[in-house]
């Protein structure tokens, strides 16, 4: 008589138990193969749709750099012109100026009333002249070794 006492071993890894867990991991990875391509496939017409932007961009910008140097140089022949044109209004501008000047006599100042009398020119001198002579006392509190005046 055998005597199992409801402990069951555990089983041994069976060959069909890893033959269905390889069929589902096979199933998973296929289902991400086919996501992946997928992405790919969005990322290869993202990225031609960025070179036709690109190339289209490169063109404005060579189109915009010819356009540049078309209009500096007409600027440069602008600016000569403009010159040459200003010499030759110049002594046209000179007599206008001249013909249409406004001339003023000197104003002269009534000064006879005291108040408008005219003040005494500032005596502007060096500081050591307007001060005198500059003695040091070395500290002293003693005036008797100053010069006096």
């Amino acid at each position: 008589m055998s005597l199992t006492l409801g402990i069951r071993r555990p089983r041994k890894h069976r060959a069909i138990d890893k033959v269905a867990e390889l069929r589902d991991e096979n199933h998973r990875l296929l289902a991400q193969v086919v996501g992946a391509g997928d992405v790919i496939t969005s990322l290869e017409r993202q990225l031609a749709d960025v070179r036709a932007k690109r190339a289209e961009a490169e063109q404005v910008v060579t189109c915009l750099a010819a356009d540049l140097e078309e209009m500096a140089a007409e600027n440069i022949d602008l600016l000569d012109r403009n010159e040459a044109l200003q010499k030759q209004l110049a002594p046209f501008l000179a007599a206008e100026a001249n013909a249409n000047a406004i001339t003023v006599p000197p104003a002269e100042r009534d000064t006879t009333a005291f108040e408008d009398q005219a003040t005494e020119p500032i005596n502007v001198r060096p500081l050591w002249e307007a001060i005198g002579p500059v003695v040091r006392t070395e500290g002293s509190t003693d005036p008797a070794h100053l010069p006096t005046t």
